[in-house]
């Protein structure tokens, strides 16, 4: 009686994991064909962001980066930064990992505002659909990053296609949620406004409310690139190559300086990026276009 008290009784315990475990394994073995087709299709699409960056010389893209740091934050100075910044990553011999790196981010953020923009409409259009997801986000925002990449491996084994997929299981939560938070709180009189001239539901919502919620939108793009970059090293685990993979390697080397230099890149592109997408959200004249498209 005494061992019941102070432990957990055995008979009351269960385990599902071996049962989850099966099932992945089935559904590996039964769908060969289709994951396959995924796998090829994902490969395909990285490798041909990669190409696409790899065509523009080192100083041209620079430059690019540059001048969309000047324009978006309007001093020269903040577009010389982000310059030095990728200067010093090619500097350091890690402009190739750093493309790679790109192409998997850019990969996950595409697919992810896919798939979370009309989700996050449907959310915001639906309190049903609404109440059934939000549990579902709630989990995947707190679930630890480590558990997402298992499933992929069974899947589709190592390499970019199980690193996309667990980044955009991710980094697709800021989009859904903030498209939804944007598209809800639009001024409800100007969508009765529209109503009132005779527009539609959807007429309403793509003239109207998703113009309104723009910035919303925008920040949620934003935060989902953010957290596409935190799963770089993350993803290193398996098999993704780029500056995650040259940590990793440091790091089992236990070679700091090494580990540190890709580091440093990963950061000042996160910087960057950040920097960019967030002066797309707070540039007036950017927002002030898309909010008068509607009324005209």
């Amino acid at each position: 009686m005494k061992e019941y008290l102070l432990n957990f009784p055995d008979a009351w315990q269960f385990n599902i994991g071996t049962a989850i475990d099966d099932w992945i394994k089935n559904f590996s073995r039964t769908h060969r064909e289709i994951l396959g087709f995924i796998k090829r299709s994902v490969i395909t699409s990285i490798k041909s962001i990669n190409e696409l960056l790899s065509i523009i010389p080192w100083w041209l893209l620079i430059l690019i980066v540059m001048l969309l740091g000047w324009r978006v934050s309007g001093k020269k100075r903040v577009g010389l930064l982000y310059g030095v910044m990728l200067f010093f990553i090619g500097s350091s011999g890690l402009w190739d990992h750093m493309l790679e790196t790109l192409s998997i981010v850019i990969a996950s953020v595409i697919l992810s505002v896919l798939l979370g923009f009309p989700l996050g409409i449907l959310l915001a259009l639906n309190k049903r659909a609404d109440g059934i997801v939000r549990p579902i986000l709630d989990l995947m925002q707190t679930m630890p990053t480590f558990v997402y990449l298992v499933p992929a491996v069974i899947l589709f084994s190592v390499g970019m296609t199980p690193a996309l997929m667990a980044t955009t299981i991710y980094a697709i939560v800021p989009m859904i949620r903030l498209t939804s938070h944007g598209i809800n709180h639009v001024d409800t009189e100007v969508v009765e406004a529209a109503i009132a001239f005779g527009s539609t539901t959807l007429q309403s919502l793509v003239k109207v409310q998703i113009p309104q919620a723009l910035p919303t939108i925008m920040a949620g793009v934003n935060q989902t690139i953010m957290m596409a970059m935190s799963m770089v090293v993350t993803c290193a685990l398996i098999g993704a190559n780029g500056l995650g993979m040259e940590i990793l390697v440091a790091t089992n080397r236990t070679e700091m300086g090494k580990a540190l230099m890709p580091g440093i890149c990963i950061v000042f592109i996160a910087i960057i990026l950040d920097r960019l997408t967030q002066g797309f959200v707070d540039n007036k004249e950017y927002n002030t276009f898309f909010r008068r498209r509607p009324m005209r």
